[in-house]
C-alpha cells in the first residue's frame, strides 16, 4: 500500500469519510451519460469558477456564515445535474476539478460559521468530497487543498495526531507541484500541526521549508486556494506557528509583516491577525499595545460571521479581566460584546 493510501486508511476521525477515490468515475460517465442528460461544455466549468471566487471573496470579507446557503443551493441545484450530464473527459476532468473547489469553499464556510456538531460534520463531510472530485480529477493541488481544510479541523478540534498525518499527506501530494505558493502553503500546514502536537523539531523544518518556498517567485495564477496563499497569510499562520513555539517576539515581527508590509485586504483575515497581535503583546507584558491594536481589531470585526472572530472577541474579554480597573479595558470589553451580540 503507498504512504498516502496508508496515512488515508489510517486515521479513526478525520479520514474515515474518505475512502478510496473512483479514478474511473470520469471515463465511465462519458461512456454512460443516460440519453435525457443536458450537455455540459467549458462554459458551464467557467460559470462554477466564477462562482468559487464571486462566493470566496465574499466568504473571505465577510466570514463564512454570510453566504453559505447561497454555495449550497448553487452546489445542488445547478451544478449537480451537469455532474451526471454528458460531457468529454476533458471537460469532465475540469468540471470535477473546479466542483471540488467549489465544495471546498462550501467546508469552509461552514467551519467558519460556527462551532456546533452539525457544522463540523457538514465541513467534514464536504472536505471528505472535495477530496474525491479533485483526486477523480487527477488534481494533486486540489486534492492536497481538501487534505489540509481536515487537518486545519482536526488542529481546532484538538485531533493532534490526525493532524499531523493529515498535513503529511498535504505535503506528499504537494510535493512535486510547480507552484511553490502551493508549497508553503502545505509546509506550513504540517508546521502548525506539529507544532500543535508539540513536535518542534518538526515544526521547525517545516516551517524553514514553508519560509523557502514562498521566497520563491509565484507561479502563474490558478484557480486554487493554494495559488492565492500570499506572503502575507504566510506570515500570519507562521507568525501564530511561533507564538506556540514560545518564540514571541518573532512571532510579532511575523503578525507586523502580515499587515504593515504584505497587507491583508480581507476585512476578516486582518480582524483575526489583529486579534492575534494583541495576544502576542499581552503576552510579552506590553499591555498598551495590546490594547491599542485590539481597538484596531474590533473597528475590522463588527459585522463579521466568523467563528474565529466570535472566538477571539471571547479571548480578548477574558484575558481583559484582569485589568478591570483600567477604563480602557472596560470600554473595549463592552464594545466586543456588543459586537458579539
Amino acid at each position: 500500500m503507498e504512504r498516502r493510501e496508508f496515512i488515508l486508511a489510517s486515521s479513526g476521525y478525520a479520514l474515515s469519510a474518505l475512502g478510496l477515490p473512483d479514478m474511473d468515475s470520469i471515463t465511465r460517465r462519458t461512456k454512460t451519460a443516460l440519453p435525457g442528460a443536458v450537455r455540459v461544455g467549458q462554459g458551464e466549468v467557467a460559470a462554477v469558477r466564477h462562482m468559487v471566487k464571486a462566493l470566496g471573496d465574499s466568504a473571505s470579507e465577510l466570514g463564512g456564515g454570510h453566504a453559505r446557503h447561497l454555495a449550497v443551493r448553487y452546489l445542488t441545484q445547478d451544478v449537480a445535474p451537469w455532474l451526471e450530464g454528458r460531457f468529454t473527459k476533458a471537460t469532465g476532468r475540469d468540471l470535477f476539478a473546479a466542483t471540488s473547489q467549489l465544495v471546498q469553499l462550501a467546508g469552509w464556510m461552514a467551519q467558519d460559521e460556527g462551532d456546533t456538531p452539525e457544522l463540523r460534520g457538514l465541513a467534514q463531510r464536504y472536505y471528505a468530497h472535495s477530496f474525491r472530485l479533485a483526486a477523480e480529477a487527477g488534481d494533486p493541488e486540489l486534492s492536497a487543498t481538501a487534505l489540509r481544510g481536515l487537518a486545519v479541523q482536526c488542529v481546532d478540534l484538538g485531533y493532534r495526531a490526525e493532524a499531523v498525518q493529515l498535513g503529511e499527506a498535504c505535503v506528499d501530494y504537494g510535493r512535486h507541484l510547480d507552484n511553490p505558493r502551493a508549497v508553503a502553503y502545505y509546509e506550513a500546514t504540517l508546521a502548525n500541526a506539529a507544532a500543535q502536537d508539540d513536535d518542534r523539531r518538526m515544526a521547525t523544518k517545516h516551517l524553514a521549508m514553508s519560509e523557502t518556498a514562498i521566497g520563491k517567485p509565484a507561479a502563474a495564477g490558478g484557480d486554487s486556494w493554494a495559488a492565492h496563499y500570499s506572503p502575507g497569510r504566510w506570515a500570519h499562520e507562521s507568525g501564530m506557528i511561533l507564538s506556540r513555539l514560545g518564540d514571541l517576539d518573532s512571532a510579532e515581527e511575523h503578525l507586523h509583516l502580515a499587515l504593515d508590509i504584505h497587507g491583508l485586504d480581507r476585512r476578516r483575515t486582518r480582524a483575526i491577525v489583529l486579534a492575534d497581535l494583541g495576544g502576542v503583546r499581552l503576552r510579552q507584558g506590553d499591555v498598551d499595545g495590546a490594547m491599542a491594536t485590539w481597538r484596531d481589531f474590533l473597528d475590522c470585526a463588527d459585522g463579521i460571521r466568523s467563528v474565529k472572530v466570535q472566538a477571539a472577541l471571547q479571548d480578548m474579554r477574558v484575558r481583559l479581566r484582569r485589568y478591570s480597573g483600567v477604563p480602557e479595558a472596560q470600554e473595549l470589553r463592552e464594545q466586543s460584546a456588543r459586537i458579539a451580540g
